[in-house]
């Protein structure tokens, strides 16, 4: 559980790689016993956040404060090396010694710190036990699965009692099966330790299952920062909302609001009329505002034969581009007026391309968003 107290702050982060902007005017506050990710697509900024908090990156400008203490301020001229910001790290590649053994590659943080030997075997077998390798102390890395040695990382990382561990994508070389065994056990550590986690991935699911906030970036830019479930239901922008799960964004003018619903005209030419949507008001948007609307895939009913008698729902009408099959469910594409639209049905439906289908969504699910 974490507290109220923050742990990390960056404040007016920027980092530059030549005339590349990596970071730009980052702001964020990670409170203590917090669990942050950063998630984004390559080249956002993520990982160049990350090694700032490390000290692997020396700022361009901004600060950034652990635990109260300044450990870089590019105004004045403040910057400590990594080894003196008490700080924790689990790389991509593991980084565990292969010639030395599991014990010895988790103590080695604690015999830099010149610990006495009895606190270097205490700290160590706790952390060992921790990560569910206490039988495994004397064997050598080389000995050890991938998943074994990540946590042989994990473990390293931990064992001095650091004021915050940073992760940079620590199981995107694990299969998919020990990866979401992986991603268990670290939010079960985290829980259990109460250490500030900040975690770096590009993979939205992690981010969604891992995380008590999440801060979504693109472009050097920090876009959003919620809770998983507002990061998914109320995304900020289209990019955010295309980014996390699968979004049916349609371009659209908006034309009028009533209350907590707005209507969006989307599309309409020379032979048809303009298709209107309702859906959830945007405060920020005024009547002849360019506007998308988002319809979540599961929010979507499709229905072969066009309902009869239903009133207070969008009604949209399309032809089936294909379906996939996904064992438990079907993925169907539609084209709606040149949208297409994602939805997933049962797996048992019979649909063939070119048959007309007829998509329903209450106006509350739909999302109004400018881009």
């Amino acid at each position: 559980m974490s507290s109220s107290r923050p742990m990390v702050e960056i404040d007016r982060l920027y980092k530059h790689f030549g005339a590349e902007t990596a970071v730009k005017d980052v702001n964020l506050s990670v409170a203590e016993g917090e669990f942050v990710t950063l998630l984004g697509p390559s080249g956002c900024g993520k990982t160049t956040t990350l090694r700032c908090i490390a000290g692997l990156e020396r700022p361009d400008g901004g600060e950034i404060r652990i635990g109260g203490d300044t450990v870089v301020s590019a105004e004045r001229g403040i910057y400590l090396n990594p080894e003196d910001r008490n700080i924790g790290m689990v790389f991509q590649s593991y980084a565990v010694w292969p010639h030395m053994t599991v014990f010895d590659n988790v103590a080695y943080g604690l015999r830099v710190r010149r610990a006495s030997k009895t606190v270097i075997r205490k700290k160590t077998m706790r952390a060992l036990e921790l990560v569910g390798l206490d039988d495994f102390a004397d064997r050598y890395a080389t000995k050890l699965s991938g998943g074994q040695r990540q946590r042989v990382a994990l473990a390293r990382a931990i064992v001095y009692e650091p004021r915050v561990v940073l992760f940079d994508e620590p199981l995107s070389n694990l299969d998919a099966k020990l990866r979401e065994q992986m991603r268990d056990e670290l939010v079960r550590l985290q829980k259990e330790v109460g250490i500030t986690s900040i975690y770096v991935t590009h993979d939205q699911g992690e981010a969604l299952v891992m995380s008590d906030r999440v801060v979504v970036m693109d472009k050097a830019v920090i876009q959003q920062i919620g809770d998983p479930r507002t990061i998914y239901s109320e995304p900020a922008n289209t990019f955010v909302a295309g980014f996390i799960g699968v979004a049916n964004l349609m371009e659209g003018k908006l034309v009028s609001t009533i209350g907590p619903i707005c209507d969006v005209e989307i599309g309409g030419d020379d032979s048809r009329e303009p298709m209107h949507i309702q859906a959830r008001s945007n405060a920020g948007a005024t009547v002849g505002d360019r506007m998308f609307v988002n319809i979540r895939p599961e929010d979507l009913s499709l229905h072969v034969a066009r309902p009869q008698g239903e009133t207070g729902r969008n009604l949209l009408t399309g032809e089936v581009i294909d379906t996939v099959y996904l064992g438990n469910f079907l993925e169907c594409r539609v084209d709606v007026r040149g949208n297409e639209i994602g939805i997933q049905i049962d797996h048992f439906e019979q649909l063939s391309p070119g048959q007309t289908v007829y998509l329903m969504v209450a106006p509350e699910h739909v999302q109004c968003l400018s881009e």
